[in-house]
């Protein structure tokens, strides 16, 4: 976590390319297992997650259905955001029929609390909008909550899940 020492850093934004692909992949198992382990799960064991992620992320970003913002300070990344884009019949409070689902939100500890966040939310809720995205749907973690009600996202106590794991 941030201990408030004085330190100067100049964080930059750029889109996810497959360069960063290697990188991503470890952040986002880091972000799993801290979820897991916030709540007193397990993380289950045997379940290699990289080469089901590298290929979700390649095949994805060469489609355009996933686009993901990345925080850097220098040449490391602290921070990470992804959109991934889906079709489902329009309803009303959705006409478009396309629908944004949040993912892989995460800052680095040491750069917590400093907005980085708050601007990876922000560029992948534009993209969701440029998109033509009706709805974002996210499931957030404990921590997360308070960012994204600070953001304009709202509960649906309708949402539920089957899982076939």
């Amino acid at each position: 976590m941030n201990d408030g020492r004085e330190f100067t850093m100049e964080i930059t934004y750029r889109k996810l390319t497959e360069n960063e692909l290697g990188e991503i992949i470890r952040m986002r198992i880091d972000q799993l297992t801290e979820e897991y382990t916030e709540v007193g799960r397990t993380v289950p064991e045997g379940v290699d997650l990289e080469e089901s992620l590298m290929d979700f992320y390649k095949r994805n970003l060469a489609a355009g259905t996933y686009v993901s913002w990345l925080a850097f300070d220098g040449d490391k990344i602290v921070g990470t955001s992804g959109m991934s884009f889906a079709e489902k019949p329009p309803y009303f409070t959705c006409p478009t029929g396309r629908l944004g689902i949040l993912s892989s939100m995460y800052t680095d500890p040491d750069y917590r609390r400093m907005g980085i966040a708050s601007e990876l939310l922000k560029r992948v809720v534009q993209e969701a909008k440029d998109y033509g995205c009706g709805t974002i749907y996210i499931t957030a973690s404990d921590v997360g909550v308070k960012l994204y009600e600070a953001n304009g996202f709202k509960h649906n106590g309708n949402f539920l899940q089957y899982n076939f794991v």
